[in-house]
């Protein structure tokens, strides 16, 4: 919407009082009347300059470029609404709010600020027929009314945001009526809720979820629960305002931060409520006596230390038909009333595919960080070059409230990128809260300690174990790394206790099986404990084994041409343990180390983390002489097969060459074919085919003796690469084809997609682009996103390249351009060739398009996600 108001831009927002109702009464009816009421709105706002920018439902928000306009036009889309002749047996009646404020649109049409949560809560504070304005509107629009039309001043109120007291007007004119109910607002009903010092920053879907939930006539408990520094009160001191005047008897906050004693709250929450002293009963008859008949809403807040009065709060609602409870707690009360909501971490966007720096305040940690960080240093912003670096460490602090406004603190003295760095160790950097906050909150370690205080020893041990787990773990593991003794917490029973107190999440895969996360936070805390245990080195060897135990589960499915998906899936899970084990291991366990590397290695080729891999495999390759010669030989050969993916092919003939000559000493002669394999194509890429030849050969010779007929279809392959690589096309095609024939003869999924891959790229050679395009599809369609992905980029590329060749010049460009920017991100190299036809299609490209025209193009595919991109040539939108 390139006509969208920006700068000080006046907004309405509009919706229909009792609409849902409407909609179930008169539903014959309402779809005319609905028809009517938008009909008018949009003509108001049309002729006074208005962009209806978004609509929810009935509800309509609108911008506009001044004040005035604005007001004019609620005000005629109000005349009009009263003059209507409705269909529904009673009138359509539409409550509006007007609010001004600065504020750019996003790139995608919508905007973003705090203004508008300021305007959503002003609206809901109105009534049908009433049009309501801030003060900023009121401001800037009271010398430019519309004739007959004046300002009525309503006050300060207090609007359910919690922050500071808004002054509101009413729109008033003799065609409007004139007398309302009182505000919907704080001021309305009896409460203690405290004001806020800050706004609070997004949660409208958590918001919505626990209000929704409780406004269920049988829901008569809502436990809030988080981890250290999630934001539960302040969620809850929010979902209570927007409850208060549902409940005719008001909305009681009771804090229970300071007490220690669950034998208490009893009398905190009498107090609170200021329940009348009768020396004659209990102090729990008195709350039942009080609490019986009255329609309210108590909100417990901090009940995890005090745990243990979960039966008091199941007996009041027991008592208090009536009553309904709201709670805060880092652990479930653990009562047959109870409906625990998980709170969830700020929204985050992706590291990886990063938007604009206008976009990523769209993101509720994004904004917190922002906010937080202006308050110490008024003119910070968010550019496309700090970007990257805030969105990290939102990352890095997992998204938790209290973590990013102790960070944030510290814009003041170091810009993101070096706040970033720091991060490291970010504990000892989050410190310095508000001192008005309760102790456990002024620092993430304290926040993080107050609930790992709560744990029983035999937890805390737990606790500290599983702290080893980068990305999480599953049960298996959990119950393969963490020692325990004979007499000590069940580990299934642990994990659980672990999650219900949340220091861990549970998170179910698309397999069923759970698995249990720590957010990186809690994480360091707890490899803080371990150290501090003496149990460290134990664990992180226990662990070290537990992923050479997984990585070595690859050897058999890779040796019978198996289907690498499920472990390729498996181990993408498992990629930050797969690091935090070979980081360690390299320094304490060599042969660990070289394990780890060397069938590490088939998960980076296959997912395209080249330079990575490579650099473990670099580091590990010193280590050689320390463990057996069959290790040592295994990480030499997938050195040099990551060293020709990367297009190395000195350092993988070098290498090749090494683990060749170890593997003749060992005398494994399944090894020494296939490293005969893996080592002929880097012979052939620096000119030798004459010896490329000869490997493959020998390799033959030996596959054949060993009656493995999936392995002589690979040397086979290779006979074909090079047939096609010396000009050779018709017996490439037929080497090929007898190939994919014994493939499929071994069910060999990911191979066959390879060879129809290369099949396709030779017919495309000999100029039969729609067998080609049809061989290219056939590989893809047997391909998954944990697949290879260099036969995904090869089929992908080859596709690309018929689509221009066959005149579709702009999707052949976009997939070009996504797919080179996936080589340049994963390490991988076009093969030498592919790179004549790929330059002179580019060049066909640009001329066909225009350079300015070709520019756009390339850089709309660069930022197109790969996956998108094979989505589009499988299903043929793009075809």
């Amino acid at each position: 919407m390139a006509n969208l108001p920006h700068g000080t831009v006046t907004f309405l927002f509009t919706d229909i009082q009792g609409s849902t109702r409407f909609w179930e009464q008169y539903s014959e009816t309402m779809p005319d009347a609905y028809a009517r009421h938008d009909a008018i709105l949009r003509g108001a706002i049309t002729a006074h300059g208005g962009v209806v920018y978004k609509t929810i439902g009935d509800a309509f928000q609108v911008a506009f470029p001044t004040a005035p306009a604005g007001v004019a036009a609620a005000l005629a889309a109000q005349q009009a609404l009263q003059r209507e002749d409705w269909p529904t047996p009673q009138p359509i009646r539409v409550r509006m709010a007007l609010h001004t404020g600065a504020v750019d649109p996003d790139p995608d049409g919508d905007y973003r600020s705090p203004v508008l949560n300021r305007l959503g809560r002003l609206i809901s504070a109105g009534h049908g027929g009433q049009c309501l304005l801030s003060l900023a509107a009121q401001e800037l629009s009271r010398y430019e009314l519309p004739p007959e039309a004046t300002l009525r001043d309503l006050g300060d109120r207090r609007l359910k945001d919690l922050f500071r007291p808004e002054r509101i007007f009413q729109l008033v004119h003799p065609a409007l009526p004139g007398d309302f109910p009182p505000l919907r607002t704080l001021d309305a009903r009896t409460h203690n809720l405290p004001i806020q010092p800050t706004p609070l920053i997004g949660r409208e879907q958590a918001i919505h979820e626990a209000r929704a939930l409780l406004e269920r006539d049988h829901v008569r408990l809502v436990t809030l629960t988080g981890p250290g520094g999630t934001g539960e009160t302040r969620l809850g001191l929010q979902v209570a305002a927007e409850l208060v005047d549902v409940y005719a008897d008001g909305v009681c906050f009771v804090p229970l931060t300071t007490l220690t004693d669950p034998e208490l709250v009893a009398s905190a929450i009498a107090q609170v409520l200021k329940a009348p002293d009768m020396p004659e009963v209990s102090l729990m008859e008195r709350l039942r006596m009080f609490l019986r008949d009255r329609h309210l809403l108590l909100v417990l807040d901090n009940v995890e230390h005090v745990i243990d009065a979960a039966p008091l709060v199941a007996e009041l609602l027991a008592s208090c038909p009536e009553l309904k409870v709201l709670a805060t707690s880092r652990v479930p009360l653990r009562i047959r009333a109870e409906h625990e909501r998980a709170v969830p971490p700020l929204t985050l966007p992706d590291p990886r595919r990063l938007p604009v720096a206008a976009a990523v305040t769209q993101y509720e940690a994004v904004r917190l960080f922002i906010e937080r960080a202006q308050a110490a240093k008024p003119d910070f912003v968010v550019t496309s070059a700090n970007a990257p670096a805030v969105v990290e460490i939102c990352h890095r602090l997992d998204g938790l409230p209290l973590a990013i406004e102790l960070a944030a603190a510290w814009i003041k003295l170091l810009p993101p990128e070096a706040l970033n760095h720091r991060l490291e160790q970010r504990l000892h950097l989050l410190t310095g809260g508000a001192r008005d906050l309760p102790p456990h909150q002024r620092t993430m370690r304290d926040a993080i300690a107050w609930s790992h205080d709560l744990l029983s020893p035999e937890e805390q041990a737990l606790f500290r174990r599983l702290a080893i787990f980068a990305g999480g773990c599953t049960f298996e593991a959990a119950e393969a790394v963490v020692a325990n003794p004979e007499g000590t917490l069940d580990i299934l029973e642990g994990l659980s206790l672990l999650a219900d107190k949340s220091l861990m999440r549970q998170e179910e895969q698309p397999s069923g099986e759970p698995r249990f996360v720590m957010l990186e936070t809690i994480r360091e805390f707890g490899l803080e404990q371990l150290d501090a245990s003496g149990e460290a080195q134990e664990a992180r060897q226990q662990h070290a084994d537990y992923i050479v135990t997984l990585v070595e589960q690859v050897h058999p499915i890779e040796r019978r041409g198996g289907d690498l998906g499920p472990w390729l899936e498996h181990m993408s899970l498992e990629q930050d343990n797969l690091r935090t084990a070979l980081g360690w291991a390299l320094g304490h366990d060599a042969d660990a180390a070289l394990r780890l590397a060397g069938m590490g290695a088939t998960f980076w080729l296959n997912h395209g983390y080249l330079h990575e891999g490579m650099t473990w495999l670099e580091r590990a390759l010193p280590l050689g002489d320390s463990v057996p010669p069959a290790v040592h030989a295994h990480l030499l050969r997938r050195a040099g097969n990551v060293a020709w993916n990367l297009g190395r092919y000195e350092d993988a003939t070098r290498l090749g060459e090494a683990s060749l000559a170890l593997w003749r000493e060992v005398g494994d002669t399944w090894e020494i074919a296939d490293t005969l394999v893996e080592l002929a194509p880097s012979v052939g890429e620096q000119g030798d085919l004459q010896r490329s030849r000869v490997l493959l050969q020998e390799a033959r010779t030996l596959f054949q003796g060993l009656n493995d007929t999936y392995r002589v279809a690979t040397v086979d392959a290779n006979l074909g690469f090079m047939a096609h690589l010396r000009g050779d096309l018709q017996q490439a095609a037929s080497i090929y084809r007898h190939v994919l024939a014994l493939y499929r003869e071994c069910n060999a999924t990911e191979a066959t997609a390879y060879c129809l891959a290369n099949l396709a790229d030779v017919n495309r050679d000999l100029g039969d682009t729609a067998t080609a395009k049809r061989f290219y599809r056939e590989s893809l369609a047997l391909l998954s996103p944990s697949s290879n992905k260099r036969t995904y980029l090869a089929a992908a590329q080859g596709l690309a390249l018929v689509h221009a060749m066959n005149g579709r010049v702009e999707t052949g460009a976009r997939l070009l351009s996504s797919i080179a920017a996936f080589r340049e991100q994963s390490g991988f190299i076009m093969e030498q060739n592919d790179l004549a036809s790929y330059e002179e299609t580019i060049n066909r490209l640009g001329e066909s398009l225009g350079e300015e025209a070709f520019a756009a193009v390339w850089e709309a595919g660069r930022s197109t996600p790969l996956e998108l991109v094979l989505e589009q040539m499988l299903t043929g939108t793009d075809d």
